[in-house]
């Protein structure tokens, strides 16, 4: 990750973490109101600008804190040993605060209430399993190009995000931090608080299988292990 200190690395999740939810919430209002009542031309428009984001802000902020913007990412990493147990857990303090902090955001430019409750029903074993499948692809697409291909991370996770938004059930949170965030917002991402913890469970298992299975499949007799960052 470079000679970062804590604290630069720590704002580097924050702020990408923001500027990927107000992306999300902000692309999700304004393709609702100009899809007239159309959700496939609203979904579209909520896809298209989160992926590009997600390649701009892994780019941007890979070489400062390794742009996880993700507690699901952080875990992974954290038990790959990659980095300490104290930098993992503030990873994810700063990631869901910037997902909020992001959301309000989003809001604001659009003139909403700063904070509201989600009503938008996202339930049901299809979706969760979706929730599962989402994550699972998106730490595999991780793992595997950080080894076929580093510099390719930011590319692969943004077209591999724009693709699951359609062929998940459930639009492919894939993001403890996101899911989150977007309870927080009665707008066309809304999830209502009541559904996040099946789907945060659901993300969380999957990034579990998709580390088991990538250690597995990508092992090698010769694979060098990283220390881990303080």
């Amino acid at each position: 990750m470079g000679p970062y200190t804590s604290a630069q690395r720590l704002a580097a999740e924050f702020l990408g973490t923001a500027l990927l939810l107000a992306t999300v919430i902000g692309s999700g209002i304004m393709g609702a109101k100009l899809s007239g009542g159309n959700d496939g031309l609203a979904l579209l428009g909520n896809t298209l600008p989160t992926g590009a984001i997600l390649v701009v802000l892994i780019t941007v902020f890979g070489p400062v804190s390794g742009a996880h913007f993700n507690p699901a990412v952080s875990a992974v990493f954290w038990l790959r040993g990659e980095i300490g147990s104290r930098l993992a857990a503030a990873y994810v303090v700063a990631q869901l605060c910037g997902g909020i902090a992001g959301v309000m955001a989003a809001h604001a430019m659009f003139d909403l209430p700063l904070l509201q409750e989600a009503t938008k029903a996202r339930t049901g074993s299809g979706q969760w399993f979706a929730e599962g499948v989402a994550t699972f692809g998106l730490i595999l697409t991780i793992l595997g190009t950080l080894l076929a291909k580093p510099s390719a991370v930011a590319l692969n996770v943004g077209l591999y995000i724009t693709a699951a938004y359609w062929f998940t059930a459930s639009t492919s949170f894939a993001n403890p931090a996101v899911t989150i965030a977007r309870a927080f917002s009665d707008t066309f991402a809304g999830i209502r608080p009541t559904d996040v913890l099946a789907f945060v469970v659901a993300q969380l298992l999957g990034a579990a299988i998709a580390l088991a299975f990538a250690s597995w499949l990508f092992r090698t007799s010769g694979a060098r292990q990283t220390a881990p960052a303080e």
